[in-house]
């Protein structure tokens, strides 16, 4: 028979009665209104800097539009269907940087090149890829042809900072944590952007993403944002 620390045992059952003592669905109550004040304060945040942006970048935007006009023609924008919050698809916004046939120039050229194949397979980017056009690579390089997503931020179907978004081919490849992906909207700029992008593998690609979910806040939000404009500037990992 067990020895009986009285002291022990009625500080358990003081300690019981004061849980009980505050209803369980007073705290979830209490989370559930903490994660929708969050979320509007994210959206507002995302929304008022994503229309600054569009007014001031407003000039650079016209003028890339009558060069994709006179240089490749139409279409000047593509909106591709991509897999945002809770697994609503939603059409990510993005000047055209690929010639119009870009799915038949990728099968031609994967058939043709098998090693490249790897590649794909392990990152669905290729260096030299020969969908893309000279124009493309230019904006590509600098990160403009995802300027129009600033409209997406605008509209809720994206955030300025979190994960890359994704296609539907890619989900498999976050395995269990595509559902962490799903929890919150993609953004514009991310942990991915701010880490080297595509030099670095898929596998980490997918663990700064489950990152960001676990540890997102509006301050961690503002640091990235501070560190895409430099990352953008050296251009590391963007093609």
């Amino acid at each position: 028979m067990r020895d009986i620390d009285l002291g022990r045992e009625f500080d358990a059952f003081d300690k019981s009665r004061r849980d009980r003592s505050v209803p369980l669905g007073v705290t979830r109550s209490k989370r559930h209104v903490s994660v929708i004040v969050a979320a509007i304060a994210k959206y507002s945040l995302d929304a008022t800097l994503a229309l600054i942006g569009l007014v001031v970048l407003a000039p650079m935007i016209l003028m890339l539009m009558a060069i994709l006009l006179v240089v490749q023609g139409r279409p000047i924008f593509i909106a591709h269907r991509r897999i945002g919050k809770n697994g609503v698809m939603f059409y990510c916004l993005k000047f055209r940087t690929m010639v119009t046939n870009a799915d038949a120039v990728l099968a031609r050229h994967l058939a043709a090149n098998p090693h490249q194949r790897a590649q794909w397979n392990a990152t669905r980017k290729l260096k030299d890829d020969p969908r893309v056009t000279p124009f493309g690579a230019l904006l590509r390089k600098s990160s403009m042809d995802e300027i129009p997503q600033l409209l997406n931020v605008i509209q809720g179907t994206m955030s300025l900072v979190g994960p890359r978004p994704i296609v539907t081919s890619e989900a498999e490849l976050y395995g269990v944590h595509f559902a962490d992906y799903i929890k919150v909207r993609p953004g514009l700029t991310g942990l991915w952007q701010v880490s080297g992008r595509s030099d670095t593998s898929y596998g980490e690609r997918v663990k700064l993403d489950v990152r960001y979910v676990q540890e997102r806040s509006i301050a961690g939000d503002l640091a990235i944002l501070l560190k895409t404009v430099p990352a953008v500037l050296r251009s590391r990992g963007s093609y």
